[in-house]
């Protein structure tokens, strides 16, 4: 029996049920990781309509806003929102289940297998969570955005990012994106029992690979903005 099984089958004998065992949870927390990181790697994608001026970016935001009559957009909203509540629920369980096993911590951590995306990894997903808070305040409803026009997202965008206290914070929490994203990625491949050393070089690369991609591109918006690239 796999360690995998003997996680699930052990909290079916206490009386409890497949989300009740350690690797349950990280399963349902790899599912919920995946879907959110290709949410990440569309909008990303959707993004660069800002490289091409005003009319393709607003053209690409009224789509998203009519979809199935303006249904699509509350849909997906609704569905992401959960996706990202269960993701969030299944960290937190795992952690708290992490330090209950172990009540006290080590008095000196050598982190000799770890890594520092691993280690920050909780660090990250709070700097994750505070930056989706803040960007949809900020780029959808417009709470925080001083010049917000509902009619132009296109000049949100812009005006947006010239701020520069506001690009750094947008570049910081791509870096902190990054991080989580490299050791999700890692995870989930590890989670398939791709953990070979004959397939973990081609883990690292495309674990890397994808998360330069999306990080890389992002971070490109407010440097192009600063730059009048995009303007």
């Amino acid at each position: 029996m796999s360690v995998a099984e003997h996680s699930i089958a052990g909290a079916q004998a206490r009386g409890h049920g497949f989300l009740a065992s350690s690797v349950g949870r990280k399963i349902i927390m790899a599912g919920t990781g995946v879907i959110l990181f290709a949410f990440v790697t569309v909008h990303m994608i959707g993004n660069t309509q800002a490289y091409m001026g005003a009319e393709s970016f607003n053209g690409y935001a009224k789509f998203l806003h009519t979809m199935l009559h303006g249904g699509g957009i509350w849909i997906f909203r609704a569905v992401m929102l959960v996706v990202t509540l269960v993701h969030v629920w299944a960290a937190l369980s795992l952690t708290l289940s992490n330090e209950a096993a172990r009540p006290v911590g080590y008095r000196l951590l050598r982190p000799s297998a770890s890594t520092f995306a691993s280690r920050m990894m909780r660090w990250s997903g709070i700097v994750v969570g505070i930056f989706i808070v803040y960007h949809l305040m900020h780029l959808t409803t417009g709470a925080a955005h001083p010049a917000f026009d509902p009619a132009d997202p296109y000049a949100n965008f812009v005006s947006g990012f010239k701020v520069p206290a506001v690009a750094g914070f947008y570049i910081f929490a791509q870096f902190c994106l990054g991080l989580h994203m490299w050791h999700g990625v890692w995870s989930f491949t590890q989670t398939l029992g791709l953990a070979h050393p004959r397939y973990d070089t081609l883990r690292r690369a495309f674990a890397a690979g994808l998360t330069l991609l999306v990080v890389g591109v992002n971070i490109s918006y407010p440097l192009a903005v600063l730059a009048g690239v995009i303007h």
